[in-house]
């Protein structure tokens, strides 16, 4: 087994695709150290022992975002290959139908990889649900926001229109595109 597979290595293949961690079928065959179309043809002869939800292939869609996403997938972009993701279970069970020693040493790896990325996500759970509540925030001021520049827009275009003078607050111009009304500085 090459010195080179890191613990960081194999969780920076682990990707998310229907909700699920999976591994895809390139990235696990360079692990092993195998072509991918060998890793896949053992795969279909031993069909029977991955089912869906150990491993799928990667609908048109998903194979455009993966390869748009990850530079290592930009050579799939015109193939008509179609990828296969592999869940926790089908990387274990590669370990069947792959009797090499490298395969097993490889797979003992990527289910430690596994299983450390599944405790970082539980034992980072709260610090997500915070992060995705502080940017539903942030997008419900920003929507606020930009419904009241339009409204204070509309007012300003109003006032120019009907040539509204206000004796208080009167119009400053400090440049050809900034004008001040009651204290706002609009930029045109």
């Amino acid at each position: 087994m090459s010195n080179e597979i890191t613990a960081k290595t194999i969780e920076a293949k682990i990707l998310t695709i229907r909700n699920q961690q999976v591994m895809i079928d390139r990235d696990l065959a360079e692990l092993y150290g195998t072509e991918t179309k060998v890793l896949n043809q053992v795969v279909k002869r031993n069909i029977e022992r991955f089912p869906e939800d150990f491993m799928f292939a990667l609908d048109k869609s998903e194979k455009d975002e993966l390869v748009t996403n990850c530079d290592r997938f930009k050579t799939m972009k015109h193939s008509s290959v179609t990828p296969y993701a592999f869940t926790e279970q089908g990387v274990a069970m590669l370990s069947s139908v792959l009797k090499s020693p490298t395969a097993v040493e490889v797979n003992i790896q990527i289910m430690r990889a596994f299983v450390a990325m599944r405790h970082f996500l539980q034992n980072n759970a709260k610090v997500f649900s915070e992060i995705n509540t502080i940017k539903k925030q942030l997008l419900d001021t920003n929507v606020h926001q930009k419904e009241t520049d339009k409204k204070v827009e509309v007012l300003f275009d109003l006032i120019d229109k009907y040539n509204v003078k206000d004796t208080q607050y009167p119009t400053l111009t400090l440049n050809h595109t900034t004008k001040m009304h009651d204290r706002f500085l609009i930029y045109n």
